[in-house]
């Protein structure tokens, strides 16, 4: 047993401070980016975000798919009841900006839309806020992607999707990610695999998981209550662009030890092989060759490689 000091440093994954975070139409300093502990949202978890990676690409520091994001940060807003007091155009400015500002070539950006501080009770009346983050930050697994990673099937049931929104990225809801990610690492092993509430595969603790058989991708649906991933939909068109056969189905457990591969996919995650679960070895254990080649294809798509698909990149300094 890992004690929860173990577990603590096992899964942190240091913020190094940049100079400025935006904050309610300002950029502050990043220390002077302050709430009250009354917050709304801290005590009752109604907020959303979005993760954003801008990295080095061919046509300079890049963010990828930023509008896809944006849109869906006001997705979610509005299925929480959050109304967000500034303009797409503001908030995708400031995205853009925040990594400028600061001189990252590559980021990670964390948009996130609160409650703040108002009265108490369930029903919020209080003012909505927005701060706009971003810092140097490499991908979750990055040590193992050759390697890929080991999954336990978690304990902790995926929220269902008739007690939230899975296409709404709400801050509350990731305390069930937590409890499944602290389980596993607790366990020995670098994730977890959640399953729905009927008993179907749903997703890892914060990716999106598909499996391979048969030269057929397949990954479950949101009914799951698996997140609709925007990297999930990139892995999509990458699967139509090889000629590979993908399809949103129900995924039982034993799908997954039958599984050629099995990957995870998710914007802090990249795109990782996971190559056991419950240690039953995923066919050799180590990442397949269409696991491989997604990943090879998806970041030449974010690196600016394929000039196809350059319109997904925004640069921060245009």
């Amino acid at each position: 047993m890992i004690d929860t000091y173990s577990i603590f440093c096992l899964v942190r994954r240091n913020v190094q401070k940049s100079e400025f975070i935006w904050m309610d139409g300002k950029y502050l300093n990043w220390d002077d980016a302050k709430i009250s502990v009354m917050t709304h949202t801290l005590h009752y978890g109604t907020g959303v975000f979005e993760g954003i990676r801008a990295r080095e690409t061919s046509v300079g520091t890049a963010i990828f798919r930023l509008q896809d994001h944006i849109e869906r940060l006001f997705s979610s807003a509005e299925a929480y009841n959050l109304d967000i007091p500034y303009s797409y155009d503001e908030i995708f400015d400031a995205s853009k900006l925040i990594v400028f500002k600061n001189k990252l070539k590559d980021a990670y950006i964390r948009p996130l839309v609160f409650f703040g501080n108002g009265e108490m009770g369930l029903l919020p009346n209080a003012p909505v806020q927005v701060a706009i983050s971003a810092w140097s930050w490499a991908p979750i697994f990055n040590e193992a992607i050759d390697k890929g990673v080991r999954v336990c099937l978690s304990p902790w049931q995926r929220i269902s999707p008739k007690s939230f929104k899975p296409y709404a990225k709400g801050v509350g809801g990731y305390m069930n990610s937590t409890l499944a990610k602290i389980d596993a690492v607790n366990r020995g092993y670098d994730d977890a695999l959640m399953l729905s509430d009927n008993g179907n595969v749903a997703e890892g603790s914060g990716q999106n998981i598909f499996i391979v058989k048969n030269n057929e991708i397949l990954t479950p649906p949101v009914e799951t209550g698996a997140l609709n991933g925007i990297t999930k939909k990139t892995v999509v068109q990458i699967a139509k662009d090889l000629d590979l056969k993908i399809s949103e189905v129900n995924i039982m457990k034993k799908d997954l030890f039958e599984a050629d591969e099995l990957f995870f996919t998710g914007t802090a995650t990249e795109v990782v092989g996971v190559v056991s679960v419950d240690e039953t070895s995923i066919s050799d254990g180590t990442p397949g060759e269409i696991t491989k080649a997604i990943r090879s294809e998806y970041m030449g798509i974010v690196l600016g490689r394929n000039k196809k698909y350059i319109n997904w990149l925004t640069r921060v300094d245009l």
